[in-house]
């Protein structure tokens, strides 16, 4: 039987165009020439009776030797057969790799010798050395470090609350959502253990009238297997009092001790107090309101003062910060608070939640994605809590439901009319606009020297009888006051967005084609640089960039990343466009085409058309294909009014 070590011998020879030293596959492989010598000789034991044999030149190395092609062939295949049938059938990527490392040490009570590791995955020494600085960097985001002690191996360190928040990272496919877990989990508890845990939650859930989701209750049957995997193996959660305060009067620690009662005699395992607490927070960060229609005193009731604060700022902020408009939007106030309630509960105690959609949140509603972001800044400030990219990716869902609401009375165009012929004529004008365009709200009709005062937050344009010389955050059209047929196209081109150059934020004169970069950090400095050079932006633009690609990379798939500073940094609105010659890693997406954002301060409105455009550009691989293989920034701005 070929160990993992000669079947990497045989494919280093294999792949050779001369013959191999020893001390050449010795370090390819990472063991000692002795060792190589060794190995061939038992290689050569199997392969000379299977078509072939391993020829060794003193001064000059191995050389592999195919006698039989056919019974060669056949053996080949035979060693293909049995390395797809172990272990790695599925880690033929780094990333599979590392997942399976990581499950692995977090599954293991001892130490682990690397070289078992490395047989294990078919993979040399020198390869698992690479993957181990990733798997280190992943478990210290876990607060987890891998210890090694010679002679014993590996092994992983950590606090035991820790350890569990990885594993339910880690032991199931994290980018996907599945009903049955009984298949994801068969690594730690049988299928019949996993239907046990999955039947009782259900049972009492339901007799304490407790509401989960399915994304909550695959949650906690997770939590559950893997707890009862932990006790099994002496490794239990230890939490300070201080972890424990209100714990023991919710119903949440009733309902877990009944649980956890049944688990222990179903799965004949013991529960210490503990872990009950444990479960019980999980069931506080897991529970929901069915329903959003509830009134009033039933909301506070559940959602009390601090929390409601909060989420008022939040809006607030989102609407001054983005322009979406949804302050008056009650059903988005008892979305986020039904939400944050329990949200809040598991984030105190630091337990992680797993968002399946996450990704195609980012790409289908980046600007929902961004207030999520901006609501995760506020409840930190506020409440101390930290949101990761799966919680700000649910946050996003509501704001996103809440701006389909604000865009189907968004199709109803609020304007003022400033007009300086008197009050007759103005309120002629208001009346046959009115009768002629449905789609039209006249908030109100001043006189020129009343615009100053006026608010212009919930305007979307200006119809005008005079011109206006002052720079104003909404379009104005100007009209004659006796409306004529020109007059009519304008505002009717106005209402159905016909603008020329659908794009008028890009310009020419900041768009960079063709660059060879290789990391994001890179094209950032690169895009920032022209822009300081032709003072469009100061030295705090950059570094807002970058905390904004720190919170969350803006990377949106089909090759596009759209990166933008944290907050307003300019007066103007525009963007900075940049292809590169080839892909780059930008937060584990691959990138080619880069848009630089920059929304002028109190023009928020101008980043929904911003991102509208985009979008569509995202959503459609052969326009990124155009553009990026365009090479001249006439032909580019050209490409990208007609493809819009």
């Amino acid at each position: 039987m070929l160990s993992s070590r000669m079947v990497l011998i045989i494919k280093e020879l294999l792949a050779a165009e001369s013959p191999q030293t020893g001390e050449a596959l010795a370090s390819t492989i990472q063991v000692t020439a002795r060792t190589i010598r060794n190995d061939i000789r038992d290689i050569n034991k199997v392969v000379q009776k299977k078509g072939g044999s391993i020829k060794s030149t003193r001064g000059i190395g191995y050389e592999l030797e195919i006698v039989n092609d056919e019974a060669f062939k056949s053996f080949l295949q035979e060693v293909a057969r049995s390395v797809n049938t172990s272990t790695n059938k599925t880690l033929e990527t780094s990333e599979a790799r590392i997942n399976w490392i990581i499950r692995i040490l977090l599954l293991e009570k001892k130490f682990i010798k690397l070289d078992d590791v490395a047989d294990k995955l078919y993979i040399s020494k020198s390869t698992l050395q690479n993957d181990l600085i990733e798997v280190r960097k992943i478990l210290a985001s876990y607060n987890l470090t891998l210890e090694s002690k010679p002679y014993y191996g590996v092994k992983v360190q950590g606090k035991e609350l820790h350890v569990r928040f990885c594993l339910s990272e880690y032991l199931f496919n994290r980018n996907s959502f599945t009903i049955n877990m009984k298949n994801e989990l068969n690594n730690i508890l049988s299928k019949q253990e996993i239907t046990s845990i999955q039947n009782i939650i259900l049972e009492k859930v339901r007799e304490n009238e407790i509401e989960i989701s399915d994304i909550g209750l695959n949650n906690l049957i997770v939590h559950f297997a893997i707890a009862c995997k932990r006790i099994r193996d002496r490794n239990y959660i230890s939490l300070a009092p201080k972890d424990f305060e209100g714990i023991y009067s919710q119903i949440e620690y009733e309902v877990a001790k009944d649980i956890v009662t049944e688990i222990e005699v179903a799965l004949d395992v013991e529960f210490p107090k503990t872990e009950i607490a444990y479960i019980g927070i999980h069931l506080l960060g897991t529970k929901k309101i069915a329903k959003t229609n509830i009134n009033r005193q039933e909301f506070e009731s559940f959602v009390k003062s601090e929390l409601r604060d909060v989420i008022k700022e939040i809006i607030s902020k989102i609407d001054h910060r983005l322009g979406l408009r949804l302050r008056e939007d009650k059903e988005l106030t008892i979305a986020l608070g039904l939400h944050l309630k329990p949200a809040i509960n598991r984030l105190q105690y630091g337990m992680n939640v797993r968002n399946p959609m996450v990704e195609e949140i980012k790409i289908n509603y980046p600007l929902a994605f961004d207030a999520a972001i901006l609501a995760g800044q506020i409840l930190n400030e506020r409440l101390g809590i930290n949101i990761d990219e799966d919680e700000a990716g649910y946050i996003a869902l509501h704001i996103s439901a809440a701006m389909y609401r604000e865009n189907v009375n968004r199709n109803v165009k609020r304007c003022i009319i400033v007009c300086a012929s008197g009050v007759g004529s103005a309120m002629l004008l208001k009346y046959k606009l009115q009768s002629t365009y449905n789609q039209i709200e006249i908030v109100d009709t001043i006189d020129y020297y009343r615009l100053e005062e006026t608010p212009l937050e919930e305007i979307d344009f200006i119809i005008t009888t005079i011109p206006i010389d002052k720079d104003l955050p909404v379009p104005v059209i100007i009209i004659n006051t006796i409306l004529g047929t020109k007059d009519l196209s304008k505002i009717e081109g106005f209402l159905q967005n016909k603008n020329e150059n659908k794009a008028s934020f890009i310009h020419e004169e900041l768009i960079f084609l063709q660059k060879d970069f290789q990391t994001r950090e890179e094209v950032i400095k690169y895009l920032v640089n022209e822009l300081e050079m032709a003072n469009h932006v100061d030295h705090t633009f950059s570094e807002s960039v970058l905390e904004r690609e720190r919170i969350s990379p803006t990377s949106f798939g089909n090759l596009v990343a759209i990166p933008h500073p944290m907050e307003p940094q300019t007066t103007e609105t525009f963007c900075t466009i940049c292809t590169l010659k080839r892909p780059i890693d930008w937060g584990g997406n691959r990138v080619q085409f880069i848009c630089l954002l920059s929304v002028g301060e109190n023009k928020a409105p101008d980043l929904r058309h911003m991102y509208d455009i985009l979008i569509e550009i995202i959503e459609d691989e052969q326009k990124i294909k155009r553009l990026l293989n365009c090479n001249e920034k006439k032909k580019f701005v050209a490409l990208l009014n007609s493809i819009v």
